[in-house]
């Protein structure tokens, strides 16, 4: 009987380990009224972990871990950076409409986007989502599902009905999640080596 239990434990334990999560995510942060403080920030993140990085005081993309350093060379390098001054200016017209609208035209105001996707090792199920934050909350969040966005509160619903006539933000939307985030999510894992950490089977000690 004691046996039974043991092994038991044991396969538990291998099945567990071979069920394996990863997530991809992107935090973009923009700031009014903060001294000192850049006035937008990206962070993205491999399994808790950063890796790169980017403010609008150095301008520059630049990795948080070795193995992103190794990997990519300055042409990535050089487009990522692009592509973070381009989400500056996106991102600072969009905390000024959203000030705007809410008749916020002073003080310290913070408008944030987090997103990313999902892997299931086991499934090969991917998921993706997409959130927008002001002031601290909730402000718009992307239902893959529906392709439609979400308001949680009212002064949301404007941006919520002009996001959701732009058929071809939301088809954009869709790619990313489904193919795009992926593909760098499995690319970022065998440059770190996540995927092998991450699945090394537990030890178990027999008594």
């Amino acid at each position: 009987m004691k046996t039974f239990v043991v092994l038991s434990v044991i396969f538990l334990g291998l099945s567990e380990a071979a069920a394996v999560t990863h997530l991809l995510q992107y935090f973009y942060t923009a700031s009014s009224g903060i001294p000192h403080f850049p006035e937008f920030v990206t962070v993205g993140v491999l399994d808790g972990q950063p890796f790169t990085y980017y403010d609008s005081k150095i301008k520059k993309e630049s990795p948080k871990q070795d193995w992103m350093a190794k990997s990519e060379g300055a042409l990535y390098w050089d487009r990522q950076t692009r592509a973070s001054i381009a989400d500056e200016q996106i991102f600072k017209g969009n905390i000024e409409f959203v000030k705007q609208h809410l008749n916020e035209t002073g003080g310290v105001h913070v408008y944030q986007e987090m997103y990313g996707c999902e892997w299931d090792t086991e499934t090969n199920n991917v998921t993706g989502y997409d959130q927008l934050g002001y002031d601290g909350e909730d402000f718009l969040a992307f239902d893959l599902k529906t392709e439609t966005w979400i308001a949680p509160k009212q002064q949301a619903v404007i941006a919520k009905q002009k996001y959701d006539s732009d058929r071809a933000l939301s088809a954009r939307q869709k790619n990313y999640f489904t193919h795009i985030c992926p593909e760098w999510l499995k690319k970022y894992l065998n440059y770190s080596g996540s995927s092998l950490r991450r699945t090394v089977l537990p030890s178990v000690s027999l008594l």
